[in-house]
């Protein structure tokens, strides 16, 4: 597991546990950073020399690479700060969790592909 911290005025700080960066969640919470500040995604960009698109795909969950300096830029802008942990290693609860979770992905995924073998003939 990734962990990003994500601390908004140094004293509140939301902690997201996060498989291979969920830059989805993170871009909804910078939305909500923004739209707290009262900040238009334009007026960000401007500030920080980007384009307002780069802050829409960010926000939006769709971008494809952003470098940490430009996401420190954002995240200071909107008095947000990022900080790298150590990873500490699973609890029991959270190994077990994540191995149910991948069998029943694999369940899935066989049952997708057992479909596809044979459509439309039930049981066969």
């Amino acid at each position: 597991m990734r962990y990003i911290f994500i601390v908004r005025s140094h004293i509140l700080v939301i902690m997201y546990r996060i498989r291979y960066m969920n830059i989805f969640e993170m871009g909804a919470f910078i939305r909500s950073a923004r739209h707290q500040a009262g900040i238009t995604q334009a007026a960000l960009a401007k500030r920080l020399h980007m384009s307002r698109a780069t802050i829409s795909q960010l926000e939006n969950g769709v971008i494809g690479e952003l470098g940490v300096r430009k996401l420190a830029q954002i995240c200071d802008r909107l008095g947000l700060e990022v900080a790298v942990r150590v990873r500490r290693p699973p609890t029991l609860h959270e190994a077990y969790a994540r191995n149910r979770e991948e069998r029943q992905a694999a369940f899935q995924e066989t049952d997708k592909i057992i479909a596809n073998l044979n459509p439309g003939k039930p049981g066969a």
